[in-house]
């Protein structure tokens, strides 16, 4: 079964290693979708794939990737409305 899920995480330890570290946490799941830093210290994440998938990469979030713990993560369901074309991208 597909999932997705438009994730905001706050953190004021996100630097580029964080960012290298969700895109390979994606990609490494199979996941589609973006991610997109707002400020101050947020990202904005939709990402779709297998509900195992998906839980596990929102797991992942949450327990922190390498040292980056973020302080909040807010998770709301997602409706696709475009093709990300099975690729996970950073938009800058």
């Amino acid at each position: 079964m597909k999932k997705c899920l438009k994730i905001t995480l706050i953190s004021n330890n996100i630097d580029g290693g964080f960012k290298d570290s969700v895109q390979a946490a994606a990609r490494k799941l199979d996941l589609e979708g973006t991610m997109q830093f707002v400020e101050p210290n947020g990202l904005i994440i939709i990402a779709c794939g297998e509900k195992d998938n998906i839980d596990s990469f929102l797991d992942n979030l949450h327990q922190g990737l390498g040292i980056n713990v973020p302080d909040d993560v807010q998770v709301e369901p997602f409706l696709k409305e475009k093709d990300y074309r099975g690729i996970f991208r950073i938009l800058e």
